[in-house]
């Protein structure tokens, strides 16, 4: 049976790499809507005409009305509810949009109890609570694709009782900065930070990779895909049993160890579109191979520990996670905020983990108990994290 889909995000690094999944394998997919932010018209307008979806949406007005007239052959939806609209027009929906923006594309999906293919970790790191409700929708299903969830996944499925699960280690490449001291990180420039040196990825998510953010980040959504907070779709971890360990070389995306020190890894090369496939033929695997490892030409593996002097976001987003709640959308909203400031110049690298260890600071440990109570959550911090970087500019 071909399996609908619906790609949030399209024009995106994630989203580009799902149309190419797609075009791999034609006769078991379609694509049945397309959205995005609208910002790169151009290239959403040549991936309409090239799939020729149902749909296409875009969250800004003002670029739905020039879609209305470029693409006659599809039904164009604009504004704030667009994206989250596809929930209902697809059996599987990729969420590949970046940040905090994401969160309405999963909550719509799950609530419509459809499977969401989540690229998109804000939505659980900012909303976790709010999520897990959702997910407890009949029919609704979450299949993670960053490539160490994913990872993940597949490793317990070689495991039956959740009891025996002993530690969830996810696998850091270390970044463009792996191995400098926090001496050595006081000058870096954007263009260092954009450099990294296994993956490809956007601005924001690369600059995270860099500060160790988005490794700390991932441990949180790992909390919330497999810990206690999952409840029966989890295997009951906390976070004294996700551990962190840098491999450069970006092959072993992560590992379960159970209850007898067995321990099972996931190995390609890295290939994001390996975990966009596997989560679009869930139960089922793709047919397509992506990150195939010619085992004569691999060389070797290397691991060795973060160091959380160098990068203290990683400690930082532990230490959200540990306080519940809202903390992690408090640190992940100031995070973005951060970014934004370093790649427009305004603060060096060195100084976002000092400006999300403040802003962390002035947390008033407020429940993530419904979705208003988050995005009012969000706003104060990106307001905080603000007056921050201002107080912090020379």
């Amino acid at each position: 049976m071909t399996v609908r889909v619906a790609l949030a995000g399209s024009t995106g690094s994630i989203g580009t790499q799902t149309l190419e999944v797609l075009s791999a394998d034609p006769v078991n997919y379609e694509l049945t809507a397309l959205a995005a932010s609208g910002r790169n018209l151009e290239l959403l307008v040549d991936q309409a005409r090239r799939f020729q979806p149902k749909v296409v949406a875009v969250s800004d007005d003002a670029a739905g009305r020039e879609l209305t007239a470029l693409l006659p052959q599809c039904e164009v939806r604009a504004g704030a509810e667009a994206l989250p609209s596809l929930a209902t027009e697809a059996d599987v929906v990729v969420n590949g949009v970046v940040g905090f923006a994401g969160l309405p594309v999963t909550l719509a999906t799950l609530r419509a109890g459809r499977r969401l293919a989540l690229a998109n970790k804000e939505s659980l790191i900012a909303a976790g609570p709010v999520v897990q409700e959702a997910r407890r929708t009949p029919g609704a299903e979450l299949v993670p694709v960053d490539s160490e969830h994913c990872a993940i996944h597949m490793c317990l499925r070689a495991n039956d009782n959740p009891a025996r699960v002993a530690r969830i280690v996810l696998t850091a490449s270390g970044g463009p900065f792996r191995g400098r001291s926090r001496e050595e990180l006081a000058s870096v420039t954007i263009d260092d930070a954009l450099a990294h040196p296994t993956w490809s990825m956007g601005p924001k998510i690369t600059v995270d990779s860099s500060t160790l953010m988005n490794k700390g980040l991932e441990v949180i959504e790992a909390h919330e895909l497999f810990g206690a907070p999952a409840g029966p779709a989890g295997v009951g971890i906390g976070f004294d049993q996700i551990e962190v360990v840098v491999h450069p070389q970006s092959v072993v995306h992560s590992m379960v160890e159970f209850s007898d020190a067995a321990t099972i890894a996931q190995l390609s090369l890295p290939d994001m579109r390996l975990p966009i496939g596997y989560a679009l033929a869930f139960p089922d695997r793709a047919t397509a191979p992506f990150g195939r490892i010619d085992w004569s030409e691999l060389g070797r593996l290397d691991f060795e520990p973060p160091d959380h002097e160098a990068f203290g976001c990683l400690g930082l987003a532990y230490a959200a996670g540990r306080l519940g709640g809202t903390a992690p959308a408090w640190l992940n909203a100031a995070n973005e905020v951060a970014v934004e400031a370093f790649l427009a110049g305004e603060i060096p690298w060195s100084q976002i983990a000092p400006v999300l260890e403040a802003t962390l600071e002035r947390h008033d440990g407020t429940p993530a108990d419904s979705l208003d109570v988050v995005i009012e959550t969000d706003q104060r911090a990106r307001a905080e994290a603000r007056q921050m970087i201002d107080r912090m500019a020379p």
